[in-house]
């Protein structure tokens, strides 16, 4: 058994640690409701954004194709990657370092052989898992977190939408971590572009009411599409965001959970320790004084 000085000295450690831990619980968890806000009263609008986009592409003439939705059998592969700049969140970044490289071990294997699979990582924990593993980024934006917004993101969605239209890329991916609750985050892989036929979203406001377009439907889709984009990605982030504070909180209130159990094992040993030491000296008092008894 240890002695008291070493059981003292580690005690007093683990009860600094969970204090440090507690802190960044509540820290995080302030952060979380904010964030969660947001998410929250972005998802309605996304959604009734994309079904406003899926009702007038459905109502086009065959053969009036959006560029966005153009054959992406040709050009490079994107993947972007949204982690955290900073760790303490139990798995978060590592499960979407996996989804990312297992996506492009199996589904895009060819492109990644072939040098044309390119990787944009958001957050700075990711590339450094990634890189660990031999996946160099091509481009960072870690600087997007600092202060969230969506004029930040959409600087950065145009220029994907911009490489996207020029050529250079024929696919894009997201990978990111949905927000579902605060122990909970769903691994989430979507295509940013070219934009695919959604049918996972049901319209609540189907009717058979047939609208007249102003100016037209080709140039509503022309200004719709963009801009449904740069809220796709700026939803993104803000899931990422919030998933990060959940991740956090969660990880910090396990840490202190397991501080408190491990104080309390401390503090048995001390004192089992000490009455140990107590024991042995008043032996050796007893001892002494029957030694001078004789």
């Amino acid at each position: 058994m240890a002695n008291l000085k070493e059981i003292r000295i580690r005690l007093n450690s683990v009860k600094s640690t969970r204090q440090i831990t507690s802190a960044m619980k509540m820290v995080s968890a302030a952060k979380l409701r904010k964030a969660q806000d947001a998410i929250l009263q972005l998802r309605p609008f996304f959604g009734r954004l994309h079904q406003i986009l899926k009702r007038v592409s459905s109502g086009m003439d065959e053969g009036h194709e959006s560029i966005f939705t153009r054959n992406a059998e040709t050009g490079r592969v994107l993947l972007v990657v949204i982690t955290s700049n900073k760790g303490l969140c139990g798995a978060f970044n590592s499960n979407i370092a996996k989804k990312a490289m297992a996506s492009a071990h199996e589904q895009y294997n060819q492109a990644w052989r072939a040098g044309k699979l390119d990787i944009m990582t958001i957050g700075k924990k990711g590339a450094e898992l990634l890189k660990a593993k031999g996946f160099k980024s091509t481009s960072t934006h870690h600087e997007l977190f600092d202060k969230l917004s969506f004029e930040k993101s959409t600087a950065v969605a145009d220029l994907l939408m911009q490489e996207y239209l020029a050529g250079k890329y024929g696919i894009i991916k997201l990978f990111y971590n949905q927000f579902r609750n605060a122990a909970v985050q769903d691994v989430t892989e979507e295509f940013f572009l070219p934009l695919l036929p959604d049918t996972s979203i049901e319209d609540k406001f189907e009717s058979t009411v047939d609208y007249i377009l102003e100016p037209s439907d080709t140039a509503i889709l022309e200004e719709m599409i963009p801009y449904t984009l740069r809220v796709q990605f700026f939803r993104a982030l803000l899931e990422s965001n919030a998933s990060e504070h959940g991740a956090r909180m969660t990880a910090m209130h396990k840490a202190t959970d397991n501080a408190t159990d491990l104080i309390k094992e401390l503090e048995l040993n001390y004192n089992k320790a000490r009455q140990a030491a107590i024991t042995a000296e008043i032996l050796e008092i007893v001892g002494g004084a029957e030694a001078l008894k004789e």
